[in-house]
């Protein structure tokens, strides 16, 4: 996998990095099972989710935004907001990647 060009926040570690990535994977991989999606089959931080070549379309994609929100209060005992109308206009979206949205989440998280 390719976690190693994820820039990680300070204070957070490449486990962090990597936990967020494998939890945005296990989302997208529920999604696949119940929206019927046609992912590729492997999944790294390199995916494409949305725009271009991305799988996504705007439903799934908030649909996935919610589950990853919810995944990761699960998991670090803190509620972040990824469904941010400013982050579609980006330049570089955080919704373009797996690994694009680990960073913004990891971000998100930080900043509390």
């Amino acid at each position: 996998m390719e976690q190693a060009q994820l820039e990680a926040p300070p204070d957070v570690t490449h486990h962090d990095v990597h936990q967020v990535v494998e939890l945005i994977i296990d989302n997208v991989n529920q999604l696949k099972d119940t929206q019927g999606l046609k992912a590729p089959a492997q999944l790294d931080s390199a995916t494409t989710l949305f725009g271009g070549d991305g799988f996504l379309d705007s439903m799934a994609l908030v649909t996935l935004v919610v589950a990853v929100e919810q995944a990761i209060e699960e998991k670090f005992g803190t509620n972040v907001s990824l469904a941010d109308p400013g982050a579609m206009s980006q330049e570089h979206s955080p919704y373009r990647t797996i690994g694009a949205l680990a960073d913004y989440a990891l971000q998100r998280l930080r900043a509390g």
